[in-house]
C-alpha cells in the first residue's frame, strides 16, 4: 500500500472520470475518455495544432547503400508538406538495415542533425535490428519565442495557438506519413523517442497519433511525464518563466496554482493506452524528479488495468538505481548518473520494444 498511499496524498484528478463526472466503467468507454484527455491537454497545456490530412512529399538528397560496413542503407531526405502558407520543408536522415527483413522503426527527435550522435548510437541501433529515422528539432522551428520561423510561420497564430512542443510533435507525424511509401518497413511497430524537452514532445506526439505503438520518453520531467503536484525541481512556474513558448498561453495560469489544474501529467502518460509507453529516468536528474516520473506511470496503470493489460510491474516502493520495470505494457527504468540520453537508455527501450513485438 506504500505507493497507493503516496498517490492518494497527491489528490490527483481522476483519469477514469469523464468531464461530466461519470466514471469510465468498461474498456469500450476508454477511447472516449482518452479523447477528452487529449482535448483537455490541448486546451490547457500544449495548444491546438493544424489537422490533416496533409499532402506529404519527399526528395532524396543523398543515399549510401553500403553504410556501416554494408549493414544499412542511409539516405538524407527532404520532407515537404503542404501548409496554409505554401510548402514547408525539413530534412531527415533514415538508416534502414539491409540484413533485416521488415525492421521495426524508431523515429528520434534529436537536438542535432548528426547521425550518429552522442545521443544516438546509430550503428548499435541498426545492429539491434531497428530502422532509425532522425531529424533535428531546430530544422522544424527554432527553440525560441520567435513564432515566425520554420513551421511556426506557416500557420496563422490567431487560429492555431500551439507551442513549440506541439510543432515538433507535428513534424514527427509528418515523418511517419512519409514512411508509408518507404518499402520494407514494419509500420505496425513504430516508436517515437526523444530526450528532455524532446521526451515531452514524444509523449505529446504519441497522445495525438495512435499510429505510434511505442513512446519512449527519456528524462522528460516537468510538463512531460512527471507528476506536477508535490514535485521537486522544476515546476510550472519555472518552466513557463524560462521557456513558456513551448506551451500555449493557458498553461501560464497554473504557475503557483498547480492544485487547480484539472489534470496532471499522468493524464498524458495514460493517453497512450492501450499502446506502450516507457520512461527513462536518472537518479541525479533532480530537476526532472525521477520519483515523480515513476509515480505518473504508477497512476496511469489504472487505465491499463481497466483495459485488461499489464500495469507497471514494480515493487511497492520507490525505485532505486538500476531498477528496470519492463514486464508490463508500460515501463520505467532508473539509471545512475545525470540528465543524458545514454546507451543504457537506448538498450532498455530496444529490449522492451522487442519483447512486445
Amino acid at each position: 500500500m506504500f505507493l497507493t498511499n503516496k498517490i492518494n496524498k497527491l489528490n490527483l484528478p481522476d483519469i477514469l472520470t469523464f468531464n461530466d463526472g461519470s466514471k469510465v466503467q468498461s474498456p469500450e468507454q476508454w477511447e472516449k475518455r482518452r479523447l477528452e484527455i487529449v482535448e483537455l491537454l490541448t486546451r490547457e497545456e500544449y495548444g491546438n495544432s493544424p489537422q490533416g490530412p496533409f499532402k506529404v512529399m519527399s526528395e532524396v538528397k543523398a543515399c549510401n547503400k553500403y553504410e556501416y560496413a554494408g549493414k544499412a542503407e542511409t539516405a538524407e531526405v527532404n520532407i515537404k508538406v503542404d501548409t496554409d502558407n505554401g510548402v514547408f520543408t525539413f530534412p531527415i536522415i533514415q538508416n534502414i538495415p539491409t540484413k533485416v527483413k521488415n525492421p521495426p522503426v524508431i523515429i528520434h527527435i534529436n537536438f542535432r542533425p548528426a547521425s550518429p550522435d552522442y545521443y544516438m548510437p546509430t550503428e548499435e541501433i541498426i545492429d539491434n535490428g531497428f530502422a532509425l529515422v532522425s531529424f533535428c528539432y531546430n530544422d522544424v522551428t527554432m527553440d525560441n519565442k520567435d513564432f515566425t520561423n520554420g513551421i511556426a510561420g506557416m500557420y496563422d497564430r490567431s487560429k492555431y495557438n500551439w507551442g513549440k512542443i506541439a510543432m515538433w510533435a507535428w513534424a514527427v507525424s509528418r515523418v511517419l506519413d512519409y514512411l508509408q511509401i518507404v518499402p520494407g518497413l514494419d509500420l505496425n511497430n513504430v516508436a517515437v523517442t526523444g530526450h528532455s524537452r524532446l521526451g515531452k514532445t514524444s509523449l505529446w506526439c504519441g497522445a495525438n497519433d495512435t499510429r505510434f505503438k511505442f513512446v519512449f520518453a527519456n528524462n522528460s520531467g516537468c510538463s512531460g511525464d512527471a507528476i506536477t503536484r508535490e514535485k521537486t525541481g522544476e515546476r510550472v512556474k519555472q518552466i513557463t518563466n524560462a521557456i513558456g513558448y513551448w506551451f500555449c498561453d493557458n498553461y501560464y495560469k497554473y504557475a503557483d496554482n498547480e492544485a487547480s489544474m484539472p489534470f496532471d501529467q499522468h493524464f498524458l502518460v495514460a493517453a497512450m493506452a492501450p499502446r506502450h509507453v516507457y520512461c527513462g529516468a536518472a537518479i541525479e536528474d533532480t530537476w526532472a524528479d525521477p520519483y515523480s516520473q515513476f509515480l505518473s506511470y504508477y497512476a496511469a496503470s489504472d487505465v491499463y488495468k481497466l483495459l485488461g493489460l499489464k500495469k507497471l510491474s514494480c515493487e511497492d516502493r520507490l525505485p532505486e538505481p538500476d531498477d528496470t520495470y519492463a514486464a508490463g505494457d508500460l515501463g520505467y527504468h532508473l539509471r545512475s548518473g545525470a540528465h543524458y540520453y545514454s546507451r543504457y537508455d537506448w538498450n532498455r527501450y530496444m529490449e522492451f520494444m522487442r519483447s512486445k513485438i
